[in-house]
């Protein structure tokens, strides 16, 4: 299946929607990790060049986290999906509201395109929010308590069966300077990674 041809039937084409592009089996898909934004340039996003600015954060902390890879064709083998909740660039510091509202349609047709997914990972606030945007429209609830990421991260929480679990945001310079944030994040992973072995 193409995701982005996939997105576009069930929610539309829009102009500034960056989807990712790429073939697979979503049968084979068990996590889903969603980071925060797509980048400025497509290319250095998860599914662009070998060596994208995405990826360069993103595979060291699956390697703490004790997975074997070296790419992204690497992580999907693992059955790990890995998206963006706004599906356009940022334009601001901040990301609103609305900007998250516009990219909702074609998160959550993503979302249901993995019918065998047993944990969402919400790489961020973003992702939390927007995971929240989906969620209470038919839980009628937030599904995440709305406390810090921190006091949440040990937490077990489910949404339709499926382990939900919110940690920080994946990718940026930022975080090869963070170091508690690293570790937490790679602790994160390491717990979704044993759920889907």
């Amino acid at each position: 299946m193409n995701i982005k041809k996939e997105l576009e039937t069930k929610a539309g084409t829009a102009n500034g929607i960056y989807l990712n592009n790429i073939e697979l089996d979503p049968l084979t898909m068990k996590a889903i990790l969603i980071n925060e934004v797509v980048p400025s340039d497509p290319l250095q996003d998860f599914y662009g060049i070998p060596d994208a600015e995405y990826l360069k954060t993103t595979i060291p902390l699956l390697q703490g986290a004790g997975a074997d890879v070296r790419s992204i064709q690497d992580i999907l083998q693992m059955g790990i999906y890995i998206t963006n909740a706004v599906k356009t660039p940022k334009t601001e510091y901040a990301i609103d509201k609305s900007t998250i509202e516009k990219s909702l349609p074609y998160l959550e047709a993503e979302l249901s395109l993995f019918p065998n997914k047993k944990v969402i990972m919400l790489m961020g606030d973003v992702a939390k929010k927007a995971f929240h945007m989906i969620t209470k429209k038919a839980a009628k609830k937030n599904v995440i308590p709305a406390v810090s990421t921190y006091k949440l991260r040990n937490s077990e929480i489910y949404y339709e069966g499926i382990r939900v679990m919110p940690s920080y945001i994946m990718t940026g310079g930022n975080l090869l300077i963070e170091k508690s944030k690293v570790k937490m994040i790679t602790e994160d992973i390491a717990a979704m990674l044993e759920i889907i072995r």
